[in-house]
């Protein structure tokens, strides 16, 4: 069995794909993204990261559909129609079996393209909502996959093709096992032995200069009264390296961290700085850690998830044109001086997190590869 993955958000990929590779005869391959943004020449995570599982990694140029206009949004809609046949000659030359795409621009032209060589088409959509590209999807998809029971059904969407999934989880956060000789492991093993409170920072894979702007901004404040372990993001602005230079006992900063460490920072950290991803906020509340979130100012989706985790008790929300320097450090030390009553509350969004995603999302794969060798066989 060939399964072909694609799409913009590689966590709930990566987890299908673990299990996935766990079944005998299975091979897969994965049609992404070969750097992080279009007006970013660093490698995309993803790229970098399936390889080693043993995934055939394919990279396409995709035109990326924005609900906004501005002049980079229509120059990258303009690299459509070279998506479209890349994604077709890369379908026609690997003849995968199954299609399953985790939504975002890369994921579009692959799953049409899918549907002209009639390939079964799973989609997973994360959020509350439907994203632009994940919709356009959904009309060529046999299924949609979906992690939330209260998930709003958009206009002209067949329900039939709906199924309750949950949001596939990486492994590293539902095992809990890390390396004793981690640098994360050890930072905050010092800091709980010194009884000093631990912030986590994290803006996914690309970071957010404007966040690592403020913490460089307050940062001998908040070393005084925590210790900050901080993930900056690999892209132009080169947050990382001008981060590095302020390294101490109470501030460690990496650009990019792995799973286990990042579950583990999660599970010690008594605060979490964090954008509103949904991958993001659906593990923090698997490991009911407290957040300040700052959803990214662009479109509504983020903004959707940030309110919705913060009425279950996740944290609080700081939209991105209220965030200062001063202001940030204010509403840091206001949450950290009731970590416990955050902590407990926390403890309510995880009961939101359908556990055993990543199994039903598998199921479901294997239950449509099963009906098409019953269709190739005449049953």
């Amino acid at each position: 069995m060939k399964i072909l993955v694609t799409g913009a958000h590689l966590s709930p990929a990566q987890a299908v794909i673990e299990k996935l590779l766990e079944l005998p005869d299975t091979k897969i391959v994965y049609i992404g993204r070969k750097h992080a943004r279009d007006d970013d020449k660093t490698a995309s995570v993803e790229s970098v990261v399936l390889p080693k599982l043993g995934v055939k990694f394919i990279s396409i140029t995709a035109g990326k559909l924005n609900r906004f206009f501005s002049f980079q949004s229509l120059f990258s809609f303009l690299n459509t129609p070279v998506g479209f046949v890349q994604a077709f000659y890369h379908l026609l030359k690997e003849q995968p079996d199954l299609i399953v795409s985790f939504g975002g621009f890369t994921g579009l032209p692959v799953v049409v393209s899918g549907w002209m060589l009639s390939v079964p088409i799973l989609i997973h959509e994360q959020g509350l909502s439907m994203g632009l590209a994940n919709y356009l999807s959904s009309f060529f998809a046999d299924k949609i996959a979906v992690s939330f029971e209260k998930f709003k059904i958009p206009f002209l969407i067949n329900s039939g093709k709906i199924v309750v999934t949950g949001n596939p989880l990486r492994r590293e956060f539902l095992d809990g096992k890390i390396d004793q000789k981690k640098e994360i492991k050890s930072f905050t093993d010092k800091a709980i032995k010194g009884k000093n409170p631990i912030i986590f920072v994290t803006a996914g894979s690309q970071g957010s200069h404007k966040i690592n702007l403020v913490i460089e901004d307050k940062l001998g404040e908040i070393t005084k009264i925590a210790a900050v372990v901080h993930q900056t993001g690999e892209s132009k602005f080169d947050d990382f390296n001008n981060l590095k230079k302020y390294e101490s006992d109470n501030y460690l900063v990496k650009k990019w961290i792995d799973a286990p460490e990042f579950a583990y920072a999660l599970e010690k950290a008594d605060l979490t700085i964090c954008r509103g991803g949904m991958n993001t906020l659906i593990e923090l509340s698997m490991k009911s850690a407290p957040a300040l979130i700052i959803p990214i100012p662009i479109g509504s989706e983020q903004k959707e998830n940030a309110r919705f985790f913060s009425k279950l008790g996740l944290g609080e929300v700081l939209e991105e044109k209220q965030l200062t320097p001063d202001l940030f450090l204010k509403r840091v030390k206001d949450l950290l001086s009731k970590k416990l009553t955050l902590k407990s509350d926390a403890e309510n969004a995880k009961k939101t997190v359908l556990p055993g995603a990543e199994n039903r999302l598998v199921q479901e794969i294997l239950k449509m590869e099963n009906q098409q060798e019953k269709l190739s066989l005449g049953y």
